[in-house]
């Protein structure tokens, strides 16, 4: 299964981050190299948030990603939500249609 973890970052999130960065891309790095990290990243004009893709058996593995990310630890998150994304077709797809 798919789940998408995704934050609301404060207005200064991409100058405030640089303390915390190290950190939070070894975190991010750990979950990749445990295949649980598909793909993240901020979003752009504004960079007022960022999405994550986790693969695994249930949400748990995005919301521990989040309560240990220490942009969320350090307040840079002013919120984010884990949903289950249930993908129908693309590259690693097993199906194509439901």
């Amino acid at each position: 299964m798919f789940f998408l973890l995704t934050y609301t970052v404060i207005p200064t999130y991409l100058e405030a981050r640089q303390p915390y960065r190290q950190q939070h891309i070894q975190l991010a790095n750990e979950a990749a190299h445990r295949g649980e990290l598909c793909l993240g990243g901020p979003l752009s004009a504004p960079t007022d948030s960022a999405v994550l893709l986790f693969k695994g058996e249930s949400e748990e593995v995005a919301k521990q990603f989040a309560i240990n990310d220490p942009y969320v630890v350090n307040g840079l998150v002013t919120d984010w939500t884990v949903k289950q994304w249930d993908i129908v077709i693309g590259a690693g797809v097993d199906r194509i249609g439901v």
